[in-house]
Parts: C-alpha cells; sequence; structure tokens
C-alpha cells in the first residue's frame, strides 16, 4: 500500500513539474505573440506615430520620415486570423528572440498576400518590439530616403506558404 502511495505521489509530482514548464513556454510565446499582434494592430489602424514608438532600431529613420512612407504605403497587415499564423518561437535570450510567423496582408490589387519569415524582436523596457526595418520591408517602402521598393514578400497560392 505504500509503494501505491509512493508512486502515485511520484507520478504526480513529475505531472506537476512537466506541466510548469509547458506554462513557462506557453507564457513565453504569448507575450511574444500578443506584441507582434498588437504591433500589427496599430498598423493597421493607421496609428503610425504610435507605431514608430512601438518599434525598435529606429536609426537615423525620424518619426515624421516613418509616418510619411506609411501613409505613402498601401500594404497593411490583414485582420483577425489571417494577421499571423502559425507563430514559432526560434531563438530567445533575455532581450532577443527570433520567431517565424505568417503575416497576412492587405493592399493595392497585385500586391503580396502574405509574408512569411523570421522576425527578430528586441525588449526594451519590458516590451518585444518588431524591428522599424521589417515593418517598412513588409509596408514595400525603403528604409533609405526617396525609394519606394517594393519587398519581397510571395504572394499567396494553394501551393506555397
Amino acid at each position: 500500500m505504500n509503494a501505491r502511495l509512493a508512486i502515485t505521489t511520484i507520478v504526480l509530482l513529475l505531472m506537476s513539474l512537466v506541466s510548469t514548464g509547458s506554462c513557462i513556454a506557453i507564457e513565453a510565446e504569448s507575450a511574444l505573440q500578443k506584441s507582434m499582434s498588437d504591433t500589427l494592430d496599430v498598423w493597421r489602424e493607421g496609428r503610425y506615430e504610435q507605431l514608430f514608438e512601438q518599434l525598435a532600431h529606429r536609426g537615423k529613420t525620424s518619426r515624421e520620415s516613418f509616418v510619411k512612407k506609411m501613409h505613402d504605403s498601401t500594404t497593411h497587415p490583414a485582420c483577425c486570423w489571417q494577421k499571423m499564423e502559425n507563430f514559432k518561437i526560434l531563438n530567445e535570450k533575455s532581450n532577443d528572440a527570433t520567431v517565424y510567423v505568417k503575416i497576412g496582408l492587405e493592399g493595392s490589387p497585385g500586391s503580396a498576400t502574405s509574408v512569411t519569415r523570421e522576425f527578430k524582436l528586441t525588449q526594451q523596457d519590458g516590451l518585444w518590439k518588431m524591428q522599424l526595418a521589417d515593418v517598412l520591408l513588409i509596408a514595400g517602402v525603403s528604409g533609405k530616403k526617396g525609394g519606394n521598393k517594393k519587398s519581397h514578400a510571395k504572394k499567396s497560392s494553394p501551393y506555397h506558404n
């Protein structure tokens, strides 16, 4: 009888340890995924000044220049379930993470309907932030003055994701 009790206790203890580890992984994914999702929502809603503040590695790009480029772009993230699919954390350190995700896009006819790739996120002031260069690339505008270069996002098809 004592052996059964000991085995049951050990099994329950192991199950609680495994579930705690899973919760930590889910929380990390949840924080990264929520941050990226929130950033894409701000972009879709056209709140470009707020978007500028939510991005990392702004470099020499001024707020005014960024806002103008974003206003000139017709590409923006899709809504709802099409906004982000297949979110995976590839690497996470204390202040940097790399994720792989498919972002649904809307915009002018003939433009890409999604982009699937790795994105680097940086944690600053306790918040995970996408890179400004990634947003400009997806939006189809160059990070350089005077340039409107289209991104290399792939068009979505039933055969290619």
